[in-house]
């Protein structure tokens, strides 16, 4: 049975990335890389590391600009955007996980969430209630006034999902988010994404070596000599 295409989210035109790496020197990272992304897919970027994952998820979040090529987001040409407009666009836009969860380890777990928001330009006050309602969606209501280092591994790790959440992005960037936990943590991660996407329609790209969460992947595309290919799921 025929399944109805859904929309294209976030697509790329040909992305080159280079860095100068001495006088006379450069190291190309992706030559040419295309990627199609349709709204409410998981997609997994697989390859061995050092072959630009995570600079592809950089450029994809206007966290690093291409060398050469484009990125459009709903047909937003990203790059085009000044400076200001762009970061304006990325932090309402976009929710970031990476494999280390960035939390600041000052702040309790539901001002770690609230930051985005916060960052926005809304008031703590304003923006509570919504991070008490994620906290309470990836299972930590009871860890909201709790700090970094009161938390678990893989409670640090949620709440640094629910804090992606917290702008309420069309798109979310994982990094390895489960690089850095133990197997039972990690499953428990996969499953929220998972059911993040499912619940939410959420849009994620993630790039992992992690072969459960590649089988949770709507699609799975390897980035290899700077180029991306479709897989099949079970070819990962």
């Amino acid at each position: 049975m025929g399944m109805i295409k859904r929309p294209v989210l976030l697509r790329t035109e040909n992305l080159w990335k280079e860095y100068r790496t001495g006088k006379d020197l450069s190291l190309q990272v992706l030559k040419g890389a295309d990627l199609e992304v349709r709204k409410g897919e998981i997609i997994a970027v697989v390859g061995p590391s050092g072959c630009g994952k995570s600079t592809l998820l950089h450029i994809l979040g206007a966290l690093d600009r291409p060398t050469l090529g484009r990125v459009f987001l709903e047909e937003r040409d990203i790059f085009a955007m000044p400076e200001e407009q762009l970061v304006k666009f990325r932090n309402t836009t976009m929710g970031f996980v990476f494999q280390f969860h960035h939390l600041l380890p000052e702040f309790t777990a539901l001002e770690n969430v609230c930051m985005p928001a916060m960052i926005k330009g809304e008031t703590f006050g304003r923006a509570r209630t919504r991070g008490e309602r994620l906290l309470e969606e990836v299972g930590l209501s009871d860890r909201s006034d709790h700090r970094p280092n009161e938390l678990s591994g893989g409670e640090q790790q949620r709440v640094a999902v629910a804090r992606a959440l917290m702008n309420e992005p069309r798109l979310v960037l994982a990094d390895e988010p489960s690089g850095n936990l133990d197997e039972e943590s990690g499953l428990h991660l996969h499953k929220l994404l998972s059911q993040l996407s499912e619940d939410r329609g959420l849009t994620i790209v993630v790039a992992t070596h992690n072969s459960d969460l590649m089988k949770r992947a709507t699609r799975v595309t390897r980035l290899q000599e700077g180029k991306l290919t479709h897989v099949r799921h079970r070819e990962a």
